[in-house]
């Protein structure tokens, strides 16, 4: 410490000693005031009238009970709280300090000399208690009206805060109080008509959610901070519509938990997220069912830098694997969830690996090396339009690379392959919805042949390096009692993943337009990170392999709706602030996309949000001779990859 931190150190130190010093003072004066009022009023106001023998105990007793409310004051903290932020708390303690010490003036003064009349000891105690209690919360009282005026003088923004609660109560006083923030509370909605016309911290509350358009006018409100972290999904979206078509900047407590924490604050105000307004409840599932299955488990991520991928990865860190290993072919975001899972977890076994599902060798080398026990397949090229036009690449990486990460799993032991999938493989229109269905098809025909027994008869489309290694005999051994588990997981749209319409649109909103929609009727599933995550984990605790998990997300969301959505929580008008052009549907690119396709139809689960597809029957000897044709066509770059890839996936109609 230096120098002048020390000298500022003890100068606060003296600072608050003063004070003290100063409260004893006062305080001796206060009390022995208070009990001299007490017989003086008794007596008229008259001090000849006063009685020598009550007059001669009181200053014979004065010095005594002094000392003794000092140390009950000392010991119940009346010289070392800070008062600026006096509460409820001190109070109480000041309540309990006058009633010992009015007990010790009662006790005392009658046991030691003579019994004081009534009104002595009811004036002393009330006037007491008053002028120790004034004293000290004057304090708070005068820096919060000179914050006030401050707050006043520097406020930028008329605030709305929405919930007269708890969480609303700290936000207005943290708003009322608070010198970093440039904001005015203005008034208060509540549903609860009982608080109408009411006020809360000296601010109104105006009435419920169908008056906030009418009091976002008569305050010019310009911000809305939703403080109610107990509505359900209903309530919030109900309110939220409304508030967005004010045009106001709005944010929002994250959760309960944050109340429960005592954590409710500005600071933990957040933008109001989009999904907010997707109209259903959060996906949940037994998350302890899921990560006792991964406790002490070898796991595998491939893609484990993506957005999936990564939030695999957190998961399951979180709960004590025997050993995780990422495999990614890009570096950048390898390193990024390395950094973070070491200094997080830096207990975790960890072993990042940079690769390419697309190389036999290497993939088969991670595997022979780790022995990965579960394998979670979230690598893959996911871009429509990019893949469009090249659509070999598509087929190189997701449709090969995920038969070789396959392969490589059931040759060597791994328990669990759990494949992540898309709507976009139901009824695709483009080749990266095709390549999909191609790998759904793969983790059908893989389980079918182990489930036969008959793993080893499954072709080596690979190279002919590949016919040494499975004729290595631990391997043929592996590939005979083969019983790995495989398993797809299919879901829509990703919210905040890298290259959804999220963060695209944002970006637009911040550069103040245009916002780009391909087209006004566009609809599109939609789930968080988290959602999809869960349900990659459950399908892993589910499956008995074969399966094709759904999550059931609710209702399609219109993509011009959200970005319109957007546009309003970020305070601006669509057509207005932000223009919304319409470019035209992309190549490859749906009005709407499926779950399901007909044929599959659905089997519920323990969890009635997720459901299983069954699957679709086909020649699965054909297909797997086609699927080596499909890899020598790929890798020629071949311009008639998609009418191999029609003539495999039946239900793929490019668009």
């Amino acid at each position: 410490m230096s120098k002048k931190e020390e000298r500022e150190r003890k100068a606060k130190i003296q600072h608050w000693k003063v004070i003290a010093f100063y409260l004893v003072v006062y305080d001796i004066i206060a009390v022995n005031f208070s009990y001299f009022l007490g017989l003086w009023l008794r007596f008229d106001l008259q001090y000849s009238n006063i009685p020598r023998e009550y007059l001669s105990a009181f200053l014979k007793f004065a010095p005594v009970y002094t000392v003794a409310v000092v140390i009950v004051f000392y010991i119940l903290r009346l010289y070392n709280s800070l008062w600026r932020f006096a509460s409820f708390n001190e109070l109480n303690r000041i309540f309990a300090a006058s009633v010992i010490t009015t007990v010790i003036q009662i006790v005392g003064i009658t046991a030691l000399f003579v019994r004081m009349p009534f009104s002595y000891y009811v004036v002393g105690a009330a006037t007491q208690f008053a002028l120790i209690t004034v004293v000290r919360f004057a304090y708070r009282f005068i820096n919060m009206e000179r914050a006030r005026r401050e707050q006043s003088a520097r406020s930028r923004h008329n605030v709305m805060v929405i919930g007269a609660g708890a969480a609303g109560q700290t936000i207005l006083r943290e708003l009322q109080n608070s010198k970093e923030i440039s904001g005015k509370a203005c008034c208060v909605i509540d549903d609860n008509p009982n608080k109408w016309n009411r006020y809360m911290d000296g601010v109104p509350v105006v009435g419920g959610r169908d008056s906030i358009m009418e009091m976002a006018k008569k305050y010019k409100i310009d911000e809305i901070f939703f403080a109610i972290p107990t509505a359900s999904i209903e309530d919030k979206r109900d309110i939220l519509n409304i508030c967005k078509e004010t045009g106001c900047d709005m944010k929002s407590l994250p959760g309960l938990y944050q109340l429960a924490n005592g954590d409710v604050s500005l600071s933990k105000l957040k933008p109001v997220a989009v999904e907010d307004l997707l109209g259903r409840d959060p996906i949940k599932v037994n998350m302890d069912e899921i990560f006792s299955q991964l406790k002490g488990k070898v796991i595998m991520v491939t893609g484990g830098g993506g957005s999936i991928g990564s939030e695999l990865c957190r998961q399951i860190a979180a709960h004590d694997p025997k050993e995780l290993v990422i495999f990614d072919v890009y570096e950048n975001n390898a390193y990024d969830i390395q950094q973070e899972l070491k200094k997080k977890y830096p207990n975790l076994k960890l072993d990042v690996i940079i690769g390419s599902v697309r190389d036999s060798r290497k993939i088969f080398k991670v595997f022979e090396t780790y022995h990965p026990e579960i394998v979670y397949h979230a690598a893959a090229h996911k871009h429509v339009p990019l893949m469009e036009d090249s659509p070999c690449e598509a087929i190189k990486n997701n449709a090969i690379g995920t038969y070789k990460t396959a392969y490589a799993a059931i040759s060597h032991g791994c328990k669990k392959f759990v494949f992540i999938s898309t709507d976009k493989a139901v009824n695709p229109t483009n080749i990266m919805g095709a390549s999909k269905r191609l790998c759904e098809m793969e983790i059908q025909a893989f389980d079918h042949k182990v489930k036969e027994g008959k793993a080893w008869e499954i072709p080596q489309i690979f190279t002919h390096w590949m016919d040494e290694v499975v004729k290595k005999p631990e391997v043929e051994e592996t590939l005979k009692n083969a019983k790995t588990e495989f398993v797809a997981v299919r879901f829509g749209n990703v919210l905040g993943s890298n290259g959804s319409v999220i963060p695209l649109f944002k970006k637009q909103i911040e550069a103040g337009g245009p916002v780009t929609v391909t087209h006004p009727d566009i609809i599109r599933y939609f789930m968080t990170i988290p959602e999809a995550v869960s349900l990659v984990l459950q399908a892993g605790t589910y499956a008995h392999g074969g399966e094709i998990f759904v999550l059931d997300m609710g209702q399609p969301v219109k993509i011009d709706t959200l970005a319109r959505n957007l546009i309003r929580l970020s305070g601006h008008t669509p057509d207005g602030d932000i223009k919304i052009e319409y470019t035209g549907l992309r190549p490859g690119e749906k009005l709407y996309e499926e779950k399901l396709m007909a044929e599959e139809g659905l089997k519920k689960t323990e969890n009635e949000l997720i459901h299983i597809g069954c699957p679709i029957p086909f020649d699965i000897e054909e297909f797997l001779k086609e699927l080596d044709a499909l890899m020598e066509a790929a890798y020629k770059n071949d311009d008639k990859i998609r009418e191999r890839v029609e003539q495999i996936v039946t239900t793929y109609h490019p668009a």
